[in-house]
Protein backbone atom coordinates (compact mmCIF):
# COMPACT_ATOMS: atom_id res chain seq x y z
CA UNK A 1 0.00 0.00 0.00
CA UNK A 2 1.59 3.43 -0.91
CA UNK A 3 1.98 5.92 1.80
CA UNK A 4 -0.47 7.68 2.73
CA UNK A 5 0.74 11.78 2.14
CA UNK A 6 0.50 14.39 5.21
CA UNK A 7 -2.48 16.41 4.91
CA UNK A 8 -2.96 19.10 7.20
CA UNK A 9 -6.38 19.42 6.37
CA UNK A 10 -7.41 15.73 7.48
CA UNK A 11 -4.97 15.82 10.70
CA UNK A 12 -7.39 18.36 12.17
CA UNK A 13 -10.55 16.35 10.94
CA UNK A 14 -8.98 13.28 12.83
CA UNK A 15 -7.72 16.15 15.58
CA UNK A 16 -11.77 17.39 15.96
CA UNK A 17 -12.86 14.21 15.88
CA UNK A 18 -10.62 13.04 18.83
CA UNK A 19 -12.15 15.79 20.73
CA UNK A 20 -15.93 14.91 20.45
CA UNK A 21 -18.55 12.29 21.77
CA UNK A 22 -21.41 13.46 20.01
CA UNK A 23 -20.29 10.89 17.10
CA UNK A 24 -20.44 13.82 14.52
CA UNK A 25 -22.10 13.39 11.29
CA UNK A 26 -19.40 14.71 8.12
CA UNK A 27 -21.83 18.23 7.71
CA UNK A 28 -21.31 18.87 11.65
CA UNK A 29 -17.68 18.31 11.38
CA UNK A 30 -17.50 20.70 8.46
CA UNK A 31 -18.89 23.41 9.80
CA UNK A 32 -16.04 22.84 13.00
CA UNK A 33 -12.96 22.42 10.86
CA UNK A 34 -14.25 25.67 8.96
CA UNK A 35 -12.61 27.94 11.52
CA UNK A 36 -9.79 26.61 10.97
CA UNK A 37 -9.68 25.97 7.11
CA UNK A 38 -12.61 28.06 5.83
CA UNK A 39 -11.82 27.36 2.13
CA UNK A 40 -12.05 23.95 2.61
CA UNK A 41 -14.49 22.19 0.91
CA UNK A 42 -17.51 19.84 2.12
CA UNK A 43 -16.52 17.22 -0.31
CA UNK A 44 -12.68 17.40 1.31
CA UNK A 45 -14.28 16.84 4.84
CA UNK A 46 -16.42 13.26 3.17
CA UNK A 47 -13.48 12.09 1.28
CA UNK A 48 -11.21 12.36 4.28
CA UNK A 49 -13.44 10.79 6.94
CA UNK A 50 -14.21 8.02 4.54
CA UNK A 51 -10.54 7.61 3.84
CA UNK A 52 -9.68 7.63 7.38
CA UNK A 53 -12.77 5.38 8.25
CA UNK A 54 -11.38 2.56 5.32
CA UNK A 55 -8.44 2.93 7.11
CA UNK A 56 -9.65 2.07 10.36
CA UNK A 57 -8.47 5.14 11.97
CA UNK A 58 -12.40 6.24 12.88
CA UNK A 59 -15.48 4.23 12.46
CA UNK A 60 -18.26 4.90 10.44
CA UNK A 61 -22.11 4.36 11.56
CA UNK A 62 -25.59 4.28 10.71
CA UNK A 63 -28.00 4.16 13.64
CA UNK A 64 -31.26 4.71 11.36
CA UNK A 65 -32.02 8.38 11.08
CA UNK A 66 -30.95 8.31 7.88
CA UNK A 67 -27.30 10.10 8.22
CA UNK A 68 -23.69 8.25 8.36
CA UNK A 69 -22.08 9.32 11.68
CA UNK A 70 -18.21 8.99 13.05
CA UNK A 71 -16.54 8.12 15.77
CA UNK A 72 -12.89 8.17 17.25
CA UNK A 73 -13.20 5.45 18.98
CA UNK A 74 -12.61 2.16 17.07
CA UNK A 75 -12.50 -0.18 19.91
CA UNK A 76 -15.69 -2.40 20.35
CA UNK A 77 -18.70 -0.76 22.41
CA UNK A 78 -22.17 -0.15 21.81
CA UNK A 79 -24.29 3.36 21.27
CA UNK A 80 -27.35 4.26 22.89
CA UNK A 81 -29.70 6.77 20.37
CA UNK A 82 -32.39 8.98 21.82
CA UNK A 83 -35.04 8.95 19.29
CA UNK A 84 -36.21 12.60 20.55
CA UNK A 85 -33.32 14.62 20.58
CA UNK A 86 -30.97 12.48 17.99
CA UNK A 87 -28.56 12.23 20.77
CA UNK A 88 -25.93 8.96 20.06
CA UNK A 89 -24.10 8.04 23.26
CA UNK A 90 -21.09 5.54 24.04
CA UNK A 91 -21.93 2.38 25.96
CA UNK A 92 -19.54 -0.28 27.29
CA UNK A 93 -18.77 -3.58 25.41
CA UNK A 94 -19.18 -5.20 27.97
CA UNK A 95 -22.56 -4.64 28.62
CA UNK A 96 -24.62 -7.07 26.79
CA UNK A 97 -22.25 -10.41 27.91
CA UNK A 98 -23.72 -12.98 25.50
CA UNK A 99 -23.18 -10.61 22.45
CA UNK A 100 -19.57 -9.91 23.82
CA UNK A 101 -18.81 -13.98 24.04
CA UNK A 102 -19.43 -14.24 20.15
CA UNK A 103 -17.37 -12.03 19.29
CA UNK A 104 -14.58 -13.19 21.85
CA UNK A 105 -14.53 -16.34 20.10
CA UNK A 106 -17.38 -17.93 21.81
CA UNK A 107 -18.10 -21.91 20.42
CA UNK A 108 -22.20 -20.26 19.37
CA UNK A 109 -20.93 -19.06 16.00
CA UNK A 110 -19.72 -21.51 13.03
CA UNK A 111 -16.27 -19.62 12.37
CA UNK A 112 -15.15 -16.00 13.15
CA UNK A 113 -16.99 -12.37 14.17
CA UNK A 114 -14.74 -10.00 12.51
CA UNK A 115 -17.40 -6.97 13.72
CA UNK A 116 -21.04 -6.41 14.60
CA UNK A 117 -23.09 -3.15 15.58
CA UNK A 118 -25.56 -2.74 18.35
CA UNK A 119 -27.45 -0.06 18.79
CA UNK A 120 -29.69 1.06 21.71
CA UNK A 121 -32.77 3.33 21.17
CA UNK A 122 -35.02 4.94 24.04
CA UNK A 123 -35.04 8.28 25.33
CA UNK A 124 -31.80 10.22 27.21
CA UNK A 125 -31.82 11.57 30.40
CA UNK A 126 -32.31 15.29 29.08
CA UNK A 127 -34.90 14.57 27.15
CA UNK A 128 -36.38 12.72 29.94
CA UNK A 129 -35.92 15.65 32.56
CA UNK A 130 -37.27 18.60 30.15
CA UNK A 131 -40.59 15.87 29.22
CA UNK A 132 -40.87 15.47 33.30
CA UNK A 133 -40.54 19.56 33.75
CA UNK A 134 -43.22 19.95 30.23
CA UNK A 135 -45.72 17.89 32.25
CA UNK A 136 -45.16 19.13 35.62
CA UNK A 137 -44.43 23.10 35.08
CA UNK A 138 -44.79 23.23 38.87
CA UNK A 139 -41.37 21.61 39.38
CA UNK A 140 -39.71 24.05 37.67
CA UNK A 141 -41.22 27.28 39.30
CA UNK A 142 -41.70 26.10 42.73
CA UNK A 143 -43.39 29.66 43.55
CA UNK A 144 -46.19 28.54 41.68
Amino acid sequence: MKALKYSRQRESIKNNLMHRTDHPTADALYLSIRTEFPNISLGTVYRNLNLLAELGEISRFSCGDGSVHFDYVTKPHYHFVCKSCGAVLDLPFGMVKKTSDLVDGGEAVPGRVDSHTVFFYGECADCMRKKSLEESPEIADPEK
